[in-house]
């Protein structure tokens, strides 16, 4: 999963690349239009994404509630929950969702939790920091995995 790309579409693709296996692109806001531009070359992929608070006239959701192999996955920017100041109200919205994953953006910084069954994300930004990452979540009968990937990783 991604977030804030801003418009650094060469990055979103250098990590959708990078993944080949992975069938599912969740986009956390803040660049979403550079979606529309790679999910074309990579059309055999699912892309799901949240508007961001720079995602100006996009009529996309600010939250969006999905089940992942039996796993359901709460996303959202952040910027509605005031995540640049804790992650508080984001959990408190993932729990009240019945959610087992919470994806978040927003404050381009890469961080990773579980507290109490909830398992946490921001992949970081990939197009707005010195530092670009990505996550990847690998659901499977044996449990949940969370990674943090440096986009200048080979």
């Amino acid at each position: 999963m991604v977030s804030d790309t801003h418009r650094n579409e060469s990055m979103l693709r250098r990590a959708v690349k990078a993944q080949p296996e992975a069938q599912l692109v969740l986009h956390l806001g803040d660049g979403v239009d550079d979606v529309d531009y790679v999910a074309r070359e990579f059309y055999r992929k699912s892309f799901v994404c949240v508007a961001g608070n720079c995602d100006y006239a996009s009529a996309l959701p600010d939250t969006r509630t999905m089940t992942v192999e039996g796993k359901k996955i709460f996303m959202l920017h952040g910027h509605t929950k005031n995540v640049k100041f804790g992650n508080a109200n984001a959990v408190y919205a993932a729990r009240e969702a019945g959610a087992d994953i919470l994806l978040y953006g927003h404050t381009h910084e890469a961080f990773t939790d579980y507290i109490d069954g909830l398992y946490i994300m921001n992949p970081g930004s990939l197009g707005a920091s010195y530092y670009p990452s990505y996550g990847i979540i690998d659901i499977t009968p044996g449990g949940i995995m969370m990674n943090i990937v440096d986009a200048y990783a080979k």
